[in-house]
């Protein structure tokens, strides 16, 4: 295995769905433009409540991708 730099961002995703949509939308969504993502941490999740009944859901992450040689 060879040694590796990498950077951390945070992003928060949205989804009407669910979290784990709001995830996948998050990391879809750094994919057009950061490479080599290798893995997140969930930090925090939230949710916007509307009429009794969870309306939006937001979760933030960390992301650790690989500086390029």
């Amino acid at each position: 295995m060879s040694e590796h730099t990498y950077k951390l961002i945070e992003l928060t995703g949205s989804s009407s769905e669910s979290s784990d949509q709001a995830i996948q939308n998050a990391i879809k969504k750094a994919g057009e433009t950061v490479k080599h993502m290798h893995w997140f941490e969930v930090i925090e999740t939230r949710g916007y409540i509307e009429n009794d009944g969870v309306k939006y859901w937001q979760v933030t992450i960390k992301v650790g991708f690989r500086i390029e040689d």
